[in-house]
């Protein structure tokens, strides 16, 4: 047999199960695609690939359906990954762009991919080990509250209110932010904690304890800024697609609860020659995922932190895989701070 056919007819089977979801038999390949040969061959073609674990035929149906190997040929085989039409790209610059703050484009983000793919979305916050203090802001609300900002260099900013133990005037505020911004701008943000406990800030003695607890307050903010976060969106996807689970969607539903899970998964998976990474049914080393495909990509400074989606193994990878790349594209040069 042919491996160039071979490798045509599996990738008919794939697009045609992908696209009906009814398993494929031979005359109906033969009908809607041009592979130049009988029907007689095509079964022996489909023999053969039975036989070596890339389709298999459902005890119902006399047609054939992809396996979780046949999924991995096809996907290893996609040479290019075609681009996004003009209006999608269009679409994604314009919503990512109008983004306010790191958070407001991760939120966009997921939120997007998710619209494009009708799959389940999933960014990892980027690896923040190496961003630095780019500004802090001490606002008074009242002569003992104050609201601490800590913004990033990588756009992300998180805040929180201070109880003072004693009032504090606004000139007095502003001299203590003077203070902090020398001794933590441009520093790591995971060197922060350490940092403030080594006395960096010097103060008089009537304003210890206001320093005391700015000190605490930066130093929660810059680790909970730290911590390995995710976001996901259109969960309810996985609902419309149930027949695509035939044990059950509840462990999958708690898997994405687990959040752990998908971080530890999103940052195992490795990427291929074309930057894209393919996790295909049971190749997910967690069993509540066996049903399911996860397509990602890195983004960011140096790529560490991914983005991409989580949907049943019959999947449309091409297309998957053209919305993952194209979305990770932007959202490394808006966090690059490029037009």
């Amino acid at each position: 047999m042919s491996e160039v056919r071979r490798l045509e007819v599996l990738r008919a089977i794939v697009e045609d199960y992908v696209h009906s979801r009814e398993p494929v038999g031979s005359k109906a390949l033969v009908d809607r695609h041009s592979l130049g040969v009988s029907s007689a061959t095509i079964r022996n073609d489909m023999a053969a690939l039975e036989e070596d674990g890339l389709i298999v035929a459902p005890h119902t149906s006399a047609g054939r359906i992809p396996t979780d190997k046949g999924y991995r040929l096809f996907v290893d085989r996609i040479s290019d990954v075609k681009p996004l039409s003009a209006p999608e790209r269009r679409a994604i610059q314009q919503l990512l762009d109008g983004a306010d703050d790191l958070d407001d484009v991760m939120e966009r983000t997921v939120r997007l991919l998710s619209q494009l793919t009708n799959q389940v979305a999933v960014i990892q916050y980027p690896q923040l080990g190496a961003a630095k203090v780019r500004h802090i802001e001490f606002v008074l609300l009242a002569p003992r509250r104050v609201l601490v900002v800590l913004i990033a260099d990588n756009g992300k900013v998180d805040q929180h209110v201070a109880m003072l133990p004693v009032d504090v005037a606004e000139d007095t505020l502003a001299t203590l932010r003077t203070s902090f911004l020398a001794a933590l701008s441009g520093k790591p943000l995971a060197g922060v904690p350490s940092r403030l406990k080594s006395s960096a800030v010097p103060a008089e003695p009537a304003h210890a304890q206001i320093v005391e607890e700015l000190s605490v307050t930066l130093a929660q903010l810059a680790a909970a800024t730290s911590e390995e976060r995710i976001l996901m969106a259109g969960t309810a996807n996985l609902a419309r697609s149930t027949v695509d689970f035939p044990l059950s969607i509840g462990p999958i539903l708690e898997a994405l609860e687990e959040q752990v899970i998908l971080l530890q998964l999103l940052s195992e998976m490795h990427q291929d020659a074309h930057g894209m990474s393919v996790s295909i049914g049971r190749e997910n080393p967690y069993g509540s995922l066996a049903e399911t495909s996860v397509v990602a990509t890195g983004y960011g400074p140096g790529a560490t932190a991914k983005v991409g989606i989580l949907g049943p193994t019959r999947m449309d990878y091409p297309t998957t895989m053209a919305a993952v790349r194209a979305v990770a594209r932007y959202l490394s040069r808006i966090l690059a701070g490029q037009p």
